[in-house]
């Protein structure tokens, strides 16, 4: 575990970046899933920053809304009201074929599940997003990238002889090799042991302090937590908290404030 400082808590009412300039933001970000009885508040009205060149964790207790924020904000899930932005695009203002393009060019993505194609070997599935719309990656890069995740010498395999940790390195390098504004993860090492989790949040914040990435990540392990620079707590669909330099135990005894129920106690 990287050691780190004392965490400090923020105001819970609007979660703010200290960053000068938002790879991603919400306002008023509201989504409402079905009607009458059936209705569910996902998000209630959530504001929220992510910093460029900085790596935030949301965390919060099951139904908190946590993982339909990153997808609303990842434009893989529309919003019911409130905007949700990249950069400076509106994700309501596209349409879906420019919202395609959107995450294709400025979005990376990484989730709990490896997805790779099991026929192609490792740098292909690197490069298969690029390649599928007709672009090449930059070499250079391309080798920065391989070289700090440790994958040098092991493009050719296939998924097949990787262990888990390496595939999801290989997931880790497909995400940054079109340089994209910002990364979500999704629960990235909810399928890796220790220590293999250890290694891919260290590659995480590595890309994020060596390379300038934006990560966003959805977590429920406050040691995973633990390596953002930032940690914003969810509950009820709604942002009650933020930690800034967050330690494991910090986060833990945070958490340990919900109630069974999932509510702020």
């Amino acid at each position: 575990m990287p050691s780190q400082t004392s965490a400090r808590a923020a105001a819970p009412a609007q979660a703010t970046s200290e960053a000068g300039q938002a790879a991603a933001r919400a306002t008023e970000l509201s989504k409402v899933y079905g009607q009458g009885e059936t209705r569910v508040v996902a998000l209630d009205s959530v504001s929220v920053e992510f910093g460029r060149g900085r790596f935030t964790a949301i965390m919060g207790p099951s139904g908190s809304g946590k993982s339909t924020l990153m997808h609303c904000m990842a434009g893989l899930d529309s919003v019911s009201a409130g905007s949700a932005l990249i950069g400076d695009t509106e994700l309501s203002s596209l349409n879906d074929r420019q919202l395609t393009r959107l995450r294709r060019d400025k979005v990376g993505f990484v989730f709990q599940a490896f997805n790779l194609l099991p026929t192609l070997s490792a740098l292909e599935n690197i490069t298969l997003p690029m390649s599928i719309a007709g672009h090449r990656p930059d070499q250079r890069w391309l080798e920065t990238v391989v070289g700090i995740l440790g994958l040098s010498a092991r493009l050719d395999h296939r998924p097949s002889e990787l262990s888990g940790g390496q595939q999801q390195r290989v997931a880790v390098a497909r995400a940054l090799v079109s340089r994209p504004e910002i990364i979500f993860a999704d629960e990235p090492t909810g399928n890796l042991d220790s220590r293999a989790g250890s290694e891919v949040l260290d590659f995480l914040r590595q890309s994020v302090r060596e390379l300038g990435q934006t990560v966003v990540m959805v977590t429920h392990d406050p040691a995973a937590a633990a390596y953002a620079d930032r940690v914003v707590l969810l509950a009820d669909g709604r942002l009650t908290d933020e930690l800034l330099d967050p330690t494991a135990e910090r986060v833990l005894n945070r958490m340990r404030l919900f109630d069974t129920n999932g509510r702020a106690s």
